[in-house]
């Protein structure tokens, strides 16, 4: 059998025991993108306008919902609304990395409540395995599904080598919750011993740091095209923030549009041609 990043995402939506990690890649096939747009800006309009924009072309929004400044209660209501016209999932991406006890507060409760609306979230594996089990006992009743940073983006980030082993060796003995990771390549196998069944393993790998046009920032973002993410390196899902919206503020959606459109062409491309060379 090949690579599971070899076979075709309506293949390996069959395989998978997690609901979320289904209905991402039953999207991704159906609507023929593996774009997700990360929707980091302050004010809702902007939130939504960008959204409203690029929702028919991407399988998820990332967001980062308590950069709003005038988040309300109808905001996830909106999200909710727009997720189901536009058939995309959403993933906030909250990077959890505290205790188990704390983080079953932060994911159910406060003013945010995530496991309510958010399908997919994530964590840092640094507080080791009790950051699953307690974002576990909130997500699995409702069908949500888990991403752990395994690598970053950035210029000098920790996220490598044992780091990296250790995060896929959680996810390893979590498959029903962890669906995938954060990271710049496949996971399959890494940090496995001779006696860890990894025979169909099959991780989400989601990519962020993708640009069609630029190479990095003054912040130390490192920028790859799709081409490089998804058919080089094997990822997944291309993470795609200011390369469609620029600074987010008053937005010209026409022009979003346009650069949404391209980026889920450069992805799907890459993606069909890694699948053909089989």
């Amino acid at each position: 059998m090949s690579s599971s990043h070899l076979q075709t995402y309506n293949e390996r939506a069959k395989k998978h025991a997690n609901k979320a990690a289904r209905a991402l890649l039953e999207i991704m096939e159906e609507k023929q993108s593996n774009l997700s747009v990360s929707v980091d800006v302050t004010k809702s309009k902007d939130f939504f306008d960008i959204i409203e924009a690029v929702g028919p072309h991407v399988c998820l929004i990332k967001t980062h919902i308590d950069v709003l400044e005038d988040f309300d209660a109808t905001v996830i209501d909106r999200l909710r609304e727009l997720s189901e016209k536009h058939k995309f999932l959403i993933f906030e991406d909250r990077k959890f990395a505290d205790i188990g006890s704390t983080v079953v507060l932060q994911y159910s409760k406060g003013i945010y409540k995530i496991a309510d609306w958010a399908h997919i979230t994530n964590a840092h594996a640094v507080p080791g395995p009790s950051i699953i089990t307690g974002l576990a006992s909130v997500g699995i009743p409702k069908d949500r599904g888990l991403i752990l940073l395994a690598e970053m983006s950035s210029k000098g980030a920790l996220t490598t080598g044992s780091y990296t082993e250790d995060a896929v060796r959680m996810a390893r003995a979590r498959r029903d919750f962890v669906i995938g990771f954060i990271a710049q390549h496949r996971m399959e196998g890494v940090g496995a011993s001779d006696t860890d069944n990894i025979a169909g393993e099959d991780f989400l790998v989601l990519a962020p740091g993708v640009g069609l046009d630029a190479t990095g920032d003054a912040m130390g973002q490192q920028y790859r095209t799709p081409e490089q993410v998804v058919f080089e390196s094997g990822c997944d899902v291309i993470i795609v923030g200011r390369g469609i919206y620029g600074k987010g503020e008053n937005v010209d959606t026409r022009e979003v549009l346009k650069q949404a459109q391209r980026y889920q062409a450069a992805g799907w491309e890459a993606y069909r041609k890694r699948v053909q060379r089989t």
